[in-house]
């Protein structure tokens, strides 16, 4: 079913069943003989989840040779790309709050661990925005395996397309001092429209001194839609009914370096195979011609000053 202004998700479903992929992907990142993350909370927040789908992935009882145009070194790559991806960030958070920064939002938090798992400097406040039902699954499932944040949690119940400030606000957020936003693998989920009032939102809200972390996805633009179709097909035949090309919201919209730069952050950009040779990581030569999305992701840090 194609998105609408007033739809909703839960971990295995729509928008939300994306958020368990990242976390099987952040698993299988940790269990890779040469890991770029650690996160060992990933693998039981997914099998909390209880789609049958992705536990076979994460016990390896997936055979990739029943998808299309999959290998096992475009296997290998994607598990690479979240532990690019997912390091990056990490990276990004940590740079901030070694420089004093001591409130980290994160946008759509999902099933990520970070308020548990990163060694955040005392006195950290992690807030961690989400729908309600994603946020008490998670806070209940991390509890029950006796998990304890490394950092001051606070968590925001609150749909993005609500006033997300407001409620961040009332949760105790301070607008005056700096902050580390992070709003990772978010926007192509959000019209052009509401991409825009998230940077308009977030550098209202950010004092000197804040960061903020994401990336931009030019394949956005034109989405293969068909080929997104294509490659949903088998994995609904194994019970994970995941078609990125209902998703997503493709078309035209503002190229993020350029609008945070507008708005006066001082703006960088590292593209996924910078960050892929940056690890010793290796991708496919036809990895491109696969993705609906066109392969080509810019990671992005901007600070305010």
């Amino acid at each position: 079913m194609a998105r609408a202004d007033d739809d909703t998700w839960d971990l295995a479903s729509s928008v939300g069943a994306t958020a368990t992929l990242v976390a099987a992907g952040r698993a299988l990142a940790t269990a890779d003989p040469d890991p770029l993350i650690e996160d060992p909370f990933a693998d039981p927040l997914v099998r909390a989840v209880g789609v049958d789908f992705f536990t076979a992935m994460l016990d390896g009882q997936l055979d990739v040779s029943q998808f299309p145009d999959t290998s096992p070194e475009r296997v290998q790559a994607m598990v690479d790309g979240m532990a690019v991806r997912t390091r990056f960030f990490d990276d990004a958070l940590l740079a901030a709050t070694a420089g004093g920064v001591r409130q980290v939002v994160i946008l759509a938090s999902g099933l990520d661990a970070r308020a548990y798992r990163l060694a955040w400097p005392a006195g950290t406040v992690v807030y961690e925005l989400d729908q309600p039902s994603v946020i008490d699954f998670k806070t209940q499932t991390l509890a029950g395996l006796g998990a304890q944040p490394t950092a001051t949690r606070r968590t925001v119940a609150v749909d993005l397309r609500q006033d997300w400030p407001k409620a961040l606000r009332d949760a105790g957020f301070d607008p005056s001092a700096a902050t580390a936003w992070l709003a990772e693998g978010l926007l192509i989920y959000l019209p052009a429209e509401a991409q825009d009032l998230l940077f308009d939102r977030i550098t209202a809200l950010s004092a000197p001194g804040s960061a903020v972390g994401t990336e931009y996805v030019p394949g956005i633009v034109d989405f293969d839609t068909e080929k997104a179709r294509t490659l949903a097909q088998p994995l609904r035949q194994h019970g994970l009914d995941l078609d990125m090309s209902t998703l997503v919201y493709a078309g035209e919209r503002s190229h993020v370096v350029d609008y945070l730069g507008a708005l006066g952050w001082q703006v960088s950009a590292t593209s996924r195979d910078e960050l892929f040779t940056r690890f010793g990581r290796t991708l496919p030569a036809d990895d491109a011609s696969q993705d609906p999305l066109g392969g080509e992701i810019t990671y992005v840090s901007a600070a305010r000053a």
